[in-house]
């Protein structure tokens, strides 16, 4: 198992990259040390800047796929993630500049107390429950930032999946910027290579790439569904770089997080721990890799007494506001609810491990596949960067 590794926001994480591409595109926030790897001069001498997200492609995965070579080729070096290194977390990084002690997101379940409900928070669905709020009318209650393009001095363009596009939370996002809806990958490099093309006189574009992490997630990270995506998504890049060749663009490839495999046998069912569910206020949050615990102020001897007897092997226990303070989510100012959304406990699973708990009528699935915690094959991403 890879060593562990923290997100590095004094320059070397992306919630960096993304300060350093929006000072380039005229945004006047400073929120945060630019990218050491590429300043925001060097990108704003460019007329393009285009960032392609490729949902889990971690710097762990390139290296290994010799059928990334175009990708490889281009790497200028690598970044952590966010903590937790997961999608809700860092795709809304991407979106917004902020790293999550800002934007406040913290995992796929968060518990929100504005609303008294845990949802699945990027599409927005309730888990425990009937929906009280319609999703339309849920980003307006939660999310009090701005979107990334909103703070762009330049024209803004997201390429998003045909089956996100148009979600509560992407719209939310995506605010500032005109917004293309593709169904299939040769879509996104032909969009970008018409949006690059046209007589105007600087755009910003962000288009993201789902598919790697889907396959990652139910075949696992090298099987032959992982890899052939992958070479798909480099073919298909290795011509984009021929067709901008003379465009003045800054052609930008990352990812949100890397992925480790865990298998059944590394994973704890809390059915199987029925003293631990009784004394969770409810069901846990965050992720199989980082799950946040709520738990009465009477029954807190008692949780951190039954985890560190039957769970010490698989996860390490944190008081999660000791994780706030120590600045894994990000450094202040932080976000209204952040305290409230990390619970009172934070486990942090080891290894492979992973740790998830079901309710009555849920659906159950397996991941071989999975991320959010702080190995580095989980936490580390490429940074792929060309002036073409």
């Amino acid at each position: 198992m890879s060593s562990t590794q923290l997100p590095d926001y004094s320059g070397g994480s992306i919630v960096n990259l993304m300060q350093s591409i929006a000072t380039a595109c005229g945004s006047t926030r400073s929120d945060y040390p630019p990218l050491a790897l590429l300043s925001a001069a060097q990108l704003a001498r460019a007329r393009h800047v285009v960032l392609i997200v490729v949902d889990g492609l971690g710097l762990r995965t390139l290296a290994r796929h010799s059928a990334s070579r175009h990708l490889q080729e281009h790497q200028l070096g690598s970044m952590t993630s966010v903590f937790p290194s997961t999608t809700a977390s860092a795709i809304t990084t991407f979106m917004t500049g902020l790293a999550p002690a800002q934007h406040g997101l913290t995992g796929w379940h968060m518990h929100l107390d504005e609303i008294d409900q845990t949802l699945a928070i990027l599409p927005l669905t309730p888990r425990d429950g009937p929906s009280l709020t319609p999703a339309e009318q849920l980003p307006a209650r939660l999310f009090k930032h701005q979107s990334l393009f909103q703070t762009l001095n330049r024209e803004s363009w997201v390429i998003a999946p045909q089956s996100i596009a148009a979600s509560a939370f992407n719209s939310w996002h995506s605010r500032g910027a005109q917004t293309i809806a593709y169904r299939a990958l040769p879509e996104i490099f032909a969009n970008i290579g018409e949006l690059t093309q046209e007589k105007v006189k600087s755009r910003y574009i962000y288009a993201y790439y789902p598919d790697l992490d889907t396959h990652s997630h139910r075949y696992g990270t090298d099987s032959r569904q992982a890899q052939q995506t992958l070479a798909a998504f480099d073919a298909h890049f290795g011509e984009l770089r021929r067709r901008l060749r003379g465009s003045n663009t800054w052609l930008l490839v990352t990812a949100d997080h890397g992925f480790i495999d865990s298998p059944g046998r590394r994973a704890i069912d809390v059915d199987d721990h029925p003293q631990l569910a009784a004394l969770l206020q409810r069901p846990l949050c965050g992720e199989r890799r980082v799950a946040y615990c709520y738990v009465a102020a009477a029954k807190r001897p008692a949780f951190e007494s039954y985890v560190r007897r039957h769970l010490a092997r698989a996860c390490h226990l944190y008081a999660s506001e000791e994780l706030i303070a120590a600045g894994w989510f990000g450094p202040p100012p932080y976000h209204r609810a952040l305290a409230s959304r990390v619970g009172d406990y934070t486990l942090l699973m080891k290894d492979n491990w992973t740790i998830k708990d079901w309710l009555p009528g849920e659906k159950r699935y397996t991941m071989l596949g999975v991320h959010g915690g702080t190995s580095s094959s989980e936490m580390r991403v490429p940074l792929i960067a060309l002036r073409v």
